[in-house]
């Protein structure tokens, strides 16, 4: 076991915790392979309604696990979960499960690792956090960027050391061409996948090709488009790195500007406005076009009297204001040498494994210590919820005020009304 510090040595000598996966196509069994890079763990079970994906997954877990064992497989998880025997629930399926699959995960006594965003609707992000209080679990949220160390550095060097001065302005963007654009014709749907299943509570979309391999992001049935993926991660790094709860006011605007002739029907433009007490954080994302700054293209900056701060999964830059201060470069970090098997692992993000590694080891420490880890669902919860009342301003043409202890938005009955999204039946709403 390769240690990455002193709080991974009580983790390391501690005991083996039996863990389970739910959704082992992409993020899912990545997380879960940076576990077994730093704990002592057995993979006891994988679920996944993709008879393919839970294969390919088994046969790695079973390669990387020091038992070699193959774990126990299952389509459904609520079969998983009646067994009642995981220390831990990783959770990697997509959005529309996430309430689902963690609010079980928590009443089966697990501490559960769920991916961002928490959640597709506002009501969804509530139960699970009633959920996690009531049942008196850790849940850790995929947000890794808390646990990225260029941008731990970057935190404490700049913003907490003062350089910045008076912040006044906060900006965020992607302008990645990440919105999938196609029009695949309608097939049957293959043998290995249990459709029904994996679409649970989302509508039933007519079947048109594998929608677990990304092509679901491209539709809102599923999800809450760019905003809901990539805004949650810069918007929660924001507040994390300036100490901030819940914006004042949203408002948000955008729709489908120029990529009209797929089937998405997620925003190919969006601007949204997160306002706070002092400054405001304006998000911005194209899936086209080209972005402003190229060295860039997924970040946030902000603004200080004395300087700016640009900062990305990538690296970070001080540039001051004083041409006579220098300049502060901080770089991303890969550990390559420490682990070579991140080199040959298959959709490997390389520059956020070592912060994914961390992230878990701070998750191993907070259920060592019954804490709050530095992801904690209500964290989560705060941003993902942000960002679908983002979509909420933009699809009303109206600002939104959500008041956190009451649970609505405030003098707008059918913004409130849109905290909440249908499930598709037999499936029930957590909140229903």
């Amino acid at each position: 076991m390769r240690s990455l510090g002193a709080d991974a040595l009580d983790i390391v000598h501690g005991k083996t915790r039996r863990v389970g996966l739910i959704g082992a196509g992409w993020y899912g069994p990545s997380d879960l392979w940076r576990l077994v890079q730093v704990a002592p763990v057995e993979i006891v079970s994988i679920c996944d309604p993709d008879k393919n994906m839970l294969a390919s997954a088994v046969e790695i877990a079973s390669q990387r696990q020091k038992s070699k064992k193959r774990p126990r497989t299952y389509n459904d998880y609520r079969e998983m979960l009646k067994e009642k025997d995981l220390d831990i629930v990783i959770i990697g399926s997509p959005d529309h499960w996430h309430a689902l699959h963690c609010i079980a995960a928590l009443e089966a006594g697990a501490d559960v690792y769920c991916q961002k965003p928490i959640s597709r609707d506002v009501r969804e992000g509530e139960a699970m956090l009633d959920a996690a209080r009531k049942h008196k679990r850790v849940v850790q949220i995929g947000t890794q960027r808390k646990s990225t160390p260029h941008l731990i550095d970057a935190k404490k060097q700049v913003i907490e050391a003062g350089l910045l001065g008076k912040i006044g302005h906060v900006e965020m963007c992607c302008y990645f061409h990440m919105r999938a654009n196609g029009n695949p014709p309608l097939q049957p749907v293959p043998d290995h996948l249990d459709y029904e299943m994996w679409t649970g509570p989302a509508p039933l979309r007519p079947y048109d090709g594998s929608p677990h391999r990304r092509w679901w992001r491209t539709f809102m049935e599923y999800g809450n488009g760019i905003m809901g993926d990539m805004c949650v991660h810069t918007l929660d790094t924001i507040r994390w790195m300036l100490g901030l709860g819940w914006p004042k006011r949203i408002t948000s605007a955008g729709g489908i500007y120029v990529q009209k002739d797929g089937k998405s029907n997620i925003a190919d433009t969006q601007a949204a406005t997160f306002e706070f007490d002092n400054f405001n954080a304006v998000w911005q994302h194209r899936t086209w076009g080209t972005p402003p700054d190229p060295d860039y293209p997924w970040a946030w900056f902000i603004y200080g009297e004395k300087g700016t701060l640009k900062a990305s999964t990538m690296r970070a830059d001080f540039i001051p204001h004083d041409r006579n201060a220098k300049p502060i470069r901080f770089e991303c970090l890969y550990e390559r040498e420490q682990y070579p098997e991140d080199v040959t692992e298959k959709d490997i993000e390389l520059n956020a494994a070592p912060a994914t590694r961390r992230h878990m080891l701070d998750f191993l420490a907070a259920i060592e210590k019954r804490s709050r880890p530095v992801a904690d669902i209500e964290e989560g919860h705060i941003s993902t919820a942000s960002c679908i009342l983002a979509n909420v301003a933009m699809e009303t043409g109206r600002p939104v005020v959500y008041d956190p202890k009451k649970r609505l938005v405030v003098g707008d009955r059918e913004a409130t009304r849109m905290l909440r999204k249908p499930y598709r039946s037999p499936w029930k709403h957590p909140a229903a």
